[in-house]
């Protein structure tokens, strides 16, 4: 089932299942022409596109001191070819000030590009205001939605952003192996891959036409019919019921976290944040911690620095990382007791073996 390789009934009814998604994922993100919303393998795939697509030498990028190396390596990457970085200081909660953002600009500013929400802290950062920022500074923004988009509400045209990459496997509730790009209108990258796309066969060069451009090679239509089930179970379910249900349960584990003694909780204190929680517990090395919530208890949490290094030399706790916890709609008030439960017992010096 290769949509767009044939005129056979097996290709045009794979190509309606991933027409379905794109119109799908396009309403859902705000973006007017679903031709402009790009599939890729991962939210990393396209914060590739994205960066490598756009950036030429002697361009200037703003970002923060809060980035996932998802975005923070094609940043560095560019860098190495010739493209300036300003990487803005957040605070230590991870929060970046659009005024700061404002600050760094320059003439040649192409880009301000950070994450929406963090993978750390679940620091949620101010996407309409730092639009403004940019828009006042004649650059673009890129924003990585790989903790929020299924969160919280995103539209491209209403938040002023340009380029737009999450992932289907998170928030969307699609397989993994899945993700977007969104373009603004009038906006064009160079692809960051160029091969078949089933159309313009005799030519050597690759379409300017979206989405093929950006879309070589054989599409995998069975994931996109799944990312199109996910967004259709999050739409069903409604977006704001499954917050109220990550809100309950974070603010469950906040508090059982806070009241436990020799616990250090990272990011802000009050107001909204993502689903993300780490911490650390005092004379526990936090890997350590991990292995054995997972061996004793069978909780899994992800331990160290979480693909973010600059994130955690921000909140101070670098080298050694943080455990995170991360409530999903799936789980229940009873799982955060347990967790909380095992979490003392370690703390107790009365573990499970394992």
């Amino acid at each position: 089932m290769a949509p767009g390789r044939g005129g056979y009934r097996q290709s045009l009814a794979a190509a309606r299942i991933v027409f379905a998604a794109r119109s799908a994922l396009a309403c859902f993100f705000g973006v007017s022409d679903s031709s402009r919303l790009i599939f890729t393998h991962s939210a990393t795939e396209s914060l590739n596109i994205a960066v490598n697509g756009l950036l030429k030498p002697g361009d200037h990028v703003i970002s923060s001191t809060v980035e996932h190396n998802a975005l923070l390596r094609p940043l560095h990457l560019a860098r190495s070819r010739g493209v300036e970085l300003t990487f803005v200081q957040a605070d230590r909660d991870g929060l970046v000030s659009e005024r700061d953002v404002a600050r760094a600009m320059r003439p040649n500013t192409r880009l301000v590009a950070l994450a929406h929400c963090s993978n750390v802290t679940g620091t949620v950062q101010p996407i309409g205001e730092i639009a403004r920022s940019a828009r006042q500074g004649g650059a673009l923004l890129l924003v990585d939605a790989a903790q929020s988009a299924g969160y919280f509400p995103l539209d491209m045209e209403e938040d002023g952003i340009d380029l737009l990459a999450a992932p289907g496997h998170k928030g969307l509730y699609g397989p993994p192996g899945t993700g977007i790009l969104a373009l603004a209108e009038g906006l064009r990258l160079e692809p960051l891959q160029v091969g078949g796309t089933g159309g313009n066969a005799s030519s050597p060069d690759q379409p300017e036409e979206l989405p093929e451009r950006f879309e070589s090679g054989t599409t995998n239509t069975p994931a996109l019919a799944g990312l199109k089930a996910g967004l259709d179970f999050l739409l069903e379910t409604g977006m704001e019921a499954v917050r109220a249900k990550g809100k309950l349960l974070v603010e469950q584990l906040l508090e059982g976290l806070r009241a436990t003694p020799g616990v250090t909780v990272y990011g802000p204190a009050q107001g909204e944040r993502g689903a993300a929680v780490s911490f650390n517990l005092e004379g526990h090395d936090p890997a350590t911690l991990g292995y054995l919530l997972d061996s004793g208890y069978d909780i899994a949490v992800r331990a160290g620095l979480h693909c973010a290094p600059d994130v955690h030399r921000t909140i101070g706790t670098y080298p050694g990382g943080a455990v995170r916890v991360s409530p999903g709609f799936f789980n229940r008030e009873e799982d955060i007791s347990y967790f909380l439960k095992a979490l003392h017992e370690l703390k107790s010096g009365k573990g499970r073996d394992f």
